[in-house]
């Protein structure tokens, strides 16, 4: 029996709806709903009635529900004792990303987080990657959220939360727009929005083109994705994005000889740090991902 079987058993049993409280624990209904029926398999007894149309509580589900929230009490408060000593409860963190994000568990983690230790200070700024990750480097940031053009630093802590190829992102009525796919040499014919250098997507295009002996003309550049987006629908030239940040009216044809993918990452310094190491595991369950290069213990959630 886990802890966290008891917390999906919780969340199901409050939610009375398996999709609303995979939402709750961000992670997906079908995972919820694999931990709750192997915690039904290990006490032997049914506990979710999933034959109604709202997820009810079998009798041995209500008899569990007060004894599963009294177990996650208790560890929650061998967390905060734990915490409290070792200074959690306490003290600053700078928080960067990149400018222009919109990415929401992201939010939801560092919400979550401030829940948990309002004696902690969140300041949040944005910047480009490039200064992002020299910041945290440094040490005048904690953690930042960076786009890369290759994976996460090995001299930092990090997990990557995305990793897309690049796409030229064009009105409907482009000539681009009717095709399969297009190079960069074709794409290079044509005026370009791009984000400026220093950020990740930039450094995936100019790795791209300096590989093929290509020299990318950028006509505008846009700090924030949105922005990129907005030219491009306007007709103002080609978008280059990543694929998911591309919506109708706009078209995303892929740059098929561009494959080094843009990754989207969390890297943070590996100075001990209590309050920090709970802000990523809070950013880790947010992502429902397993903690990477996590530090120097090498610590796995």
């Amino acid at each position: 029996m886990e802890l966290r079987q008891l917390e999906y058993f919780v969340a199901v049993a409050e939610e009375a709806n398996f999709t609303r409280a995979a939402e709750r624990v961000h992670i997906s209904q079908s995972g919820v709903s694999a931990q709750i029926r192997a915690l039904e398999h290990e006490l032997g007894m049914p506990l979710i009635d999933r034959a109604a149309r709202r997820a009810a509580l079998t009798a041995a589900g209500s008899a569990a529900l007060p004894h599963a929230r009294a177990a996650l009490a208790a560890a929650d408060a061998v967390r905060k004792a734990v915490d409290e000593v070792a200074g959690v409860t306490r003290g600053a963190l700078a928080v960067g990303m990149v400018s222009g994000c919109t990415v929401t568990p992201f939010f939801d983690a560092l919400a979550a987080f401030h829940r948990a230790h309002p004696g902690v200070a969140l300041r949040l700024f944005e910047d480009d990657s490039a200064r992002l990750l020299a910041q945290v480097r440094s040490g005048r940031a904690d953690l930042a959220l960076v786009g890369l053009p290759d994976g996460v630093p090995g001299d930092l802590g990090g997990l990557a939360v995305t990793a897309e190829r690049l796409v030229a992102a064009v009105p409907e009525d482009h000539p681009l727009a009717r095709r399969q796919g297009t190079t960069l040499a074709e794409l290079l014919s044509h005026p370009l929005v791009c984000m400026p250098p220093g950020t990740g997507i930039r450094a995936v295009l100019d790795r791209a083109c300096a590989e093929q002996g290509l020299h990318p003309e950028i006509t505008l550049e846009a700090a924030a994705p949105p922005a990129v987006a907005d030219l491009a629908r306007l007709g103002l030239g080609v978008g280059v994005l990543s694929e998911s940040m591309v919506r109708p009216p706009l078209t995303a044809v892929p740059i098929t000889d561009a494959t080094g993918p843009a990754v989207l990452a969390l890297v943070w310094s590996r100075a001990p740090n209590p309050a920090l190491d709970r802000l990523v595991r809070e950013l880790c369950r947010a992502f429902g991902k397993r903690q990477a290069h996590s530090g120097e213990d090498g610590e796995e959630e």
